[in-house]
């Protein structure tokens, strides 16, 4: 793959993450988190293509920045897969846990904005959007419904 191919995953991911995850908390919203919870499925499967990128990353000798976005969305991505498939740990009630998790989400997902800007001003602005909603979201799926 050439570098362009390899920013255009990047932005392309970075936009399934965000839009599986604004799917998530719309339908814990319309009280069907278990629907939410197989959408869930999607952003968990694109660990797959953030090691890919990562790889690459080595190839085409990006900044230590990039780095860190990658391995910040892995990192979340494995946690996201502890508490909420295998072994599943119930920490929305306990804040010292839910803060830690939250900064880890919003810092992953916004370093996907990083990963995104590398294939031009469009995908930016896209996958800023689409960030800015999945964060307003956030905070109103938790509001209403606690998880």
């Amino acid at each position: 793959m050439t570098l362009s191919h390899i920013n255009l995953l990047g932005a392309i991911l970075a936009n399934v993450i965000n839009l599986s995850t604004i799917l998530v908390f719309t339908f814990r919203l319309l009280d069907k988190p278990e629907v939410g919870h197989w959408i869930g499925i999607t952003v968990q499967l694109s660990i797959f293509p953030l090691v890919y990128l990562l790889y690459a990353a080595r190839r085409f000798n990006r900044r230590w920045i990039y780095f860190i976005w990658i391995g910040l969305m892995i990192v979340f991505i494995i946690v996201e897969f502890i508490v909420d498939w295998y072994p599943k740990v119930n920490f929305r009630d306990n804040l010292s846990i839910v803060i830690p998790y939250v900064m880890l989400f919003f810092g992953a997902t916004g370093g996907m904005i990083g990963i995104a800007s590398l294939a031009g001003k469009k995908w930016t602005i896209v996958t800023v959007i689409t960030f800015l909603v999945m964060f307003v979201l956030a905070f109103i799926q938790r509001s209403v419904t606690g998880l």
